[in-house]
């Protein structure tokens, strides 16, 4: 058979094979905000196949035919310098899938020589490609002026200028994206002075690509800036400067965790309000047994848990896309990179740290900000030992059991467990990168962007994507979870007639009054008195019930294991329970204590409760050295699966994930049991 050989021709592709457009750019080029402009709502995350790195696909529709966008990470070559390069470079060559059929290359106006060599790179790969000049609208307001056409001619490409922030030529370029699709843009030869650069393969192969891209924007560019680069050396004087920078650094980041909490505070409640609503309202409706149970403290419950903590993560990612549109989060990675780098960390760390104290869940997600996946796994491993909002209730309950009306001692105990969880992040962090993770901190090099207005349709756009990524993720184990957990604390049920042989006989004979008391009032059409009575019965029964069922039987069967650190197999119960959610070992102390669960709300009733439950010896359960031993164990465990669900999604590997369980709880053993061993010695068990 003959071989024919013809030259390469762009052809449309078939109507039924949706083309895919690769869009390709710099970091700091406006390149999401461009694809946030082209997809809209119709954008999905998902990692590159074997990876941990993020592509998001988009829609657009030209013309009536469906076209779908793949936003690339942002990267300066094609050298496979780092993973990022090495994906992107893949997906351009369609070495992993379907090759795009187009690449759509972001430049800046504003700095295109540092741009033009991306372009030389992706010009070589013989795809048809399309030059978005972006930030059109600042290099004109700054004097300078492209000439599009003789760019186009210098690079072999069509050139569209264009504003991504404002929308300014996006009309333009659809079209031209639409003509390039359609083989209505004639191929242009590779232009002679980039054909000679040749690839890649050593210093003089890069000079060669620097020079051209000097030439190529000196020649096309008219005018010198006005006033960005002076105003940008001035700001940056201060916000870089190693005293200053980091004061200004501190009252930014205090400012956002602050409204952080302060934006997150009324949608919680609303959610919390909302769920607690529909679960009185399906229990109301259901006749009582294990399907209400189910739905209710299973489904209903599991889900509240998860939807929860949706505002603290969207309103986290608003705020943080703000930052990073503004220019201001490059400098305060510069800034702390030097005081992180001496324990193990990157600079761009302080970001996960930063919203680590509100909830672990999106700090491990932020963590993409940094490139080095060495820095990225020892941030991950660290971040949950950073106090979260979670265990801001065990905290509550600690300091009312042993500070009450001292509100200054039990203020030192929240700044100490603070403190304790920021000195124990930072010390793991240096220990993993002398054990496990050697090695230093990958040195931070980047681009100072220049400084603009933030999109605020990009930031509610990340605010969308990143909750859906957290509720389809995330939002499934949680609710397993849930369901797995009542699903302990419900079966084997305790049998009514069985009740008597488990429970001592004051708890019986205390039962017994109870429902007389409530039959009384019922009797006497004190309805109030009726059903407090017969709650209080209830909580006593339950109490019971949980000690009867699996989960109060692992509480006993582990007992040994956790009464060096003194607690008993009621605080185990709360220990295991507490695995879904920290928060829930208050609400589960509540029920086994024979107080309710809504006693979480009460809690001076559960305060004295718990100060009253004495040891078999006449010692006091909850004693000084229990109550820190207990502080310090949930301000170092791992007491949160959902946790540990997205540790396995952010590094691909349950291995980093159970590492993280285990040395996390031993950590949390050793410190608890120090803590009640000595101050037990000393007199204050």
């Amino acid at each position: 058979m003959n071989s024919i050989t013809t030259p390469a021709v762009w052809l449309p592709l078939a109507a039924t094979a949706p083309p895919t457009i690769a869009l390709v750019g710099n970091p700091n080029t406006g390149k999401t905000t461009l694809f946030n402009r082209l997809t809209g709502l119709r954008a999905k995350t998902a990692n590159f196949p074997g990876t941990t790195i993020e592509r998001r696909v988009g829609a657009l529709v030209l013309g009536g035919r469906r076209i779908e966008v793949e936003d690339l990470p942002g990267l300066y070559g094609l050298t496979a310098g780092n993973i990022e390069e090495r994906v992107a470079g893949d997906a351009l060559r369609g070495v992993a899938g379907r090759r795009p059929a187009a690449a759509l290359v972001v430049v800046e106006a504003t700095n295109l020589a540092r741009n033009l060599y991306l372009v030389s790179q992706v010009r070589e790969l013989d795809i048809p490609v399309l030059i978005a000049l972006n930030m059109i609208d600042l290099a004109e307001s700054e004097g300078l002026r492209v000439d599009t056409q003789a760019l186009a001619r210098e690079l072999g490409a069509p050139v569209v200028a264009l504003s991504a922030r404002t929308g300014q030529g996006l009309g333009e370029l659809r079209a031209a994206l639409a003509a390039l699709l359609d083989g209505r843009t004639p191929p242009v030869p590779l232009p002679k002075p980039l054909a000679a650069c040749g690839s890649c393969t050593g210093c003089a192969q890069h000079s060669a690509r620097f020079d051209w891209a000097e030439s190529v924007a000196a020649n096309t560019t008219i005018g010198t800036p006005r006033l960005s680069a002076a105003r940008t050396a001035r700001i940056d004087r201060v916000l870089t400067h190693p005293v200053w920078g980091l004061a200004v650094f501190a009252a930014v980041m205090a400012s956002m965790f602050v409204a952080l909490f302060a934006l997150a505070e009324l949608p919680m409640a609303g959610i919390e309000y909302a769920f607690s609503s529909l679960g009185a309202w399906v229990g109301g409706t259901l006749a009582e047994g294990d399907a209400r149970s189910f739905i209710v403290d299973g489904v209903i419950g599991g889900v509240g848990g998860v939807i929860v903590f949706l505002p603290q993560i969207c309103i986290l990612f608003f705020l943080l896309s703000l930052l990073e549109d503004s220019g201001y989060l490059a400098r305060a990675a510069f800034v702390m990179d030097k005081l992180m780098g001496k324990v193990g960390l990157p600079g761009k760390a302080f970001v996960p740290m930063l919203s680590a104290h509100a909830c672990a869940i999106p700090a491990l997600m932020s963590t993409r900000v940094i490139e080095d996946r060495r820095d990225r796994l020892v941030a991950i491993l660290v971040l949950p030992l950073l106090t979260c909002s979670a265990r801001l209730p065990v905290y509550a309950m600690i300091t009312a059991l042993l500070f009450a009306g001292r509100p200054l001692l039990g203020g030192l105990v929240f700044a100490g467990a603070y403190a304790f969880g920021i000195a124990m992040a930072l010390g793991a962090a240096w220990m993993f990168k002398r054990t496990l993770l050697p090695g230093a901190s990958r040195p931070l090099v980047l681009e100072l962007p220049t400084y603009k207005v933030p999109s605020l349709r990009n930031a509610l756009l990340a605010m969308r994507d990143r909750g859906g990524v957290f509720l389809r993720k995330a939002g499934g184990v949680i609710l397993l979870i849930s369901i797995a957990l009542w699903t302990l604390s419900t079966y084997p049920k305790l049998p009514a007639e069985r009740l008597a042989g488990v429970a001592p006989p004051s708890a019986m004979a205390e039962l017994r009054a109870l429902q007389a008391e409530a039959t009384a009032a019922e009797t006497a059409g004190a309805t109030e008195a009726a059903e407090a009575a017969s709650a209080r019965a209830a909580s006593i029964a339950g109490r019971y019930r949980l000690e009867y069922a699996l989960a109060g039987r692992i509480g006993k069967w582990i007992e040994p294991i956790f009464a060096p650190l003194g607690f008993d197999w009621r605080i185990d119960i709360g220990v295991l329970s507490s695995f879904a959610a920290r928060e829930t070992l208050v609400s589960t102390l509540a029920i086994v204590y024979g107080v309710g669960a809504d006693a979480a709300d009460d809690p001076g009733n559960l305060r004295d409760t718990l100060r009253a439950q004495v040891r078999a010896d006449g010692t006091p359960v909850f004693g000084p050295a229990t109550a820190f031993s207990l502080l310090v164990f949930f301000a170092l465990a791992m007491q949160c699966l959902p946790t540990q669900a997205v540790t396995r999604r952010e590094t691909g590997s349950w291995k980093y994930a159970a590492l993280q369980f285990a040395y996390m709880t031993a950590l949390a053993y050793a410190g608890a049991f120090c803590v009640y061993q000595v101050l037990s010695r000393l007199g204050l068990g």
